[in-house]
């Protein structure tokens, strides 16, 4: 199959040539990896491949006409490097202490995902731990944007979101704890959806990744792949810490039903934390607010009720606990104690200060979860959307958000500091990449749904997502909205993104 063709279907339209005969499984992963070859040398997306077992899969893979549990039979996948494992292989979380690590088992995410018919090329680069927005471990180096190289395709799940944008896979594994999956998808021109929690659990026995914060999904092109694969992971299981019924229809045939009455949206440019939105950010916004007022859907404006503030510092206080105790079960599993040198400087800053956490505090810092949930429930009460900038601005550079040597030296100070004070040193440290993404934690604190859609191109060349947020359980509407927005005027996609054909 020539390059030019593969990119140019979505996994759906891959599946569909592969029970049409038109291509086979082998075919599309050697034309993959042929693909990853030319684009992974400049980007840096992919950090692990497996080509022998891959193909050796994709002849094994039955191709029947009738196969409809198996939507995506033979199709090319690539998974994130962090809780998305494959048994026997390596999966390292993109931290050197990890680099030796190897999965005792196929996840639970994986196992579905070869279910449903995928057949998994590799791993993607994430930053150490997904403890960031960009992606720039130390053990692999920095993901690059297909858009522009100069700058990151973010995080945490950033080189998923550049393969996906290169045109190596249709889509990719990814997951998302404070954004990881919509800010990539705002960076690199990507429809991004986080589904409601207990959507989509990645258990059993490890369901409360990041206290419920934390989602593994993908990363699409196409809002029917995401569509389509919602319907293949969503799940009731009982031994998931977090649950939600399983929608009573199919997200992908429900995709272009008409609305049975015009929805409520509101909106906001503003900053939950008080920070800069550059102007971009705010016409991407009102750009959407007013091709839904021309559909005849009535919007207003309305500020978060949410203290931004507040909830980010009771989201760092999470980080800041559960860092601590990988940290102990880490140490328990190598017989020693880590030291500085071996993690990224935002990872030891956080499990220094996790162990000054109390168990009041940490349960106290949930409850505002809890309040903040109440508080966006009573707004979604009066509207069925809310819509923000998925970021405040585009992609930063390469290296721009990463802690230069003297600051590093500061924050190696974060053992000798009081408790109080370790708290702002957390927050101080996060603010320069916090600016870049204030708006996308919300909904993983208050467990709702919310995507991000591809809607506008700075003067730059470089794409800008808009978030928009639905009350839990009702991804369907977000999915509705954005297969309409995909036949607008507004949707970028991959048009403009030298590196995609």
């Amino acid at each position: 199959m020539p390059l030019s063709n593969y990119s140019a279907y979505d996994a759906l339209g891959l599946a569909a040539l592969i029970k049409a005969r038109e291509v086979s499984p082998r075919e599309l992963v050697e034309t993959a990896y042929a693909r990853l070859d030319e684009m992974n040398p400049l980007l840096n997306a992919v950090v692990r491949t497996r080509r022998e077992a891959a193909l050796k899969e994709a002849d094994e893979m039955p191709v029947l006409d009738e196969d409809t549990s198996r939507p995506f039979a033979g199709v090319p996948f690539l998974l994130k490097d962090i809780s998305q494992a494959i048994g026997g292989e390596p999966l390292t979380s993109g931290a050197m202490l990890m680099k030796d690590n190897i999965a005792k088992r196929d996840s639970n995410y994986v196992a579905r995902i070869r279910r449903g018919g995928f057949i998994p090329l590799g791993h993607t680069n994430t930053p150490e731990f997904g403890l960031k927005n960009i992606t720039e471990p130390l053990l692999h180096g920095p993901a690059r944007n297909p858009w522009n190289p100069a700058y990151s395709p973010g995080g945490s799940s950033g080189g998923a979101a550049a393969a996906v944008a290169a045109g190596i896979v249709p889509a990719a594994g990814a997951s998302d704890g404070g954004g990881s999956i919509r800010i990539p998808a705002s960076f690199t021109g990507l429809f991004g959806l986080k589904p409601t929690r207990g959507r989509t659990p990645v258990g059993p026995g490890i369901g409360r990744q990041w206290q419920g914060a934390s989602i593994d999904f993908a990363l699409t092109r196409t809002v029917r792949d995401s569509a389509a694969m919602l319907d293949l992971l969503q799940v009731v299981q009982p031994e998931a810490a977090f649950q939600t019924p399983l929608y009573p229809g199919v997200y992908l045939d429900d995709l272009l039903k008409p609305a049975q009455r015009k929805l409520r949206i509101a909106y906001t440019t503003a900053s939950p934390v008080g920070t800069p939105v550059s102007e971009e950010a705010v016409q991407a916004v009102l750009n959407t607010v007013k091709w839904l007022e021309s559909e005849g859907y009535a919007v207003e404006e309305k500020l978060s009720p949410v203290n931004g503030v507040r909830l980010m510092d009771n989201y760092y206080t999470m980080n800041a606990g559960e860092v601590s105790a990988m940290f102990l079960s880490l140490e328990s599993g190598m017989g020693r104690t880590i030291a500085a040198s071996e993690v990224d400087i935002v990872t030891w800053v956080l499990a220094e200060a996790g162990k000054q956490v109390s168990a009041a505090e940490f349960v106290h810092s949930l409850h505002e979860w809890d309040v903040a949930a109440a508080q966006m429930a009573a707004l979604m009460d009066r509207f069925d959307l809310y819509i923000t900038p998925a970021n405040a601005d585009s992609a930063p550079k390469i290296g721009e958000l990463t802690q230069t040597p003297e600051e590093i030296q500061q924050l190696l100070e974060v053992s000798r500091l009081s408790k109080d004070a370790q708290r702002r040193m957390i927050y101080e440290m996060f603010e320069p990449s916090l600016t870049y993404t204030p708006f996308t934690q919300l909904a993983n604190l208050t467990g709702q749904p919310a995507m991000s859609v591809p809607v506008h191109l700075t003067p730059e060349g470089l794409p800008i997502g808009v978030q928009v947020m639905a009350s839990k359980g009702r991804e369907d509407l977000l999915l509705q909205l954005a297969a309409c927005l995909e036949q607008s005027p507004l949707w970028v996609g991959m048009k403009g993104n030298p590196l995609f054909a």
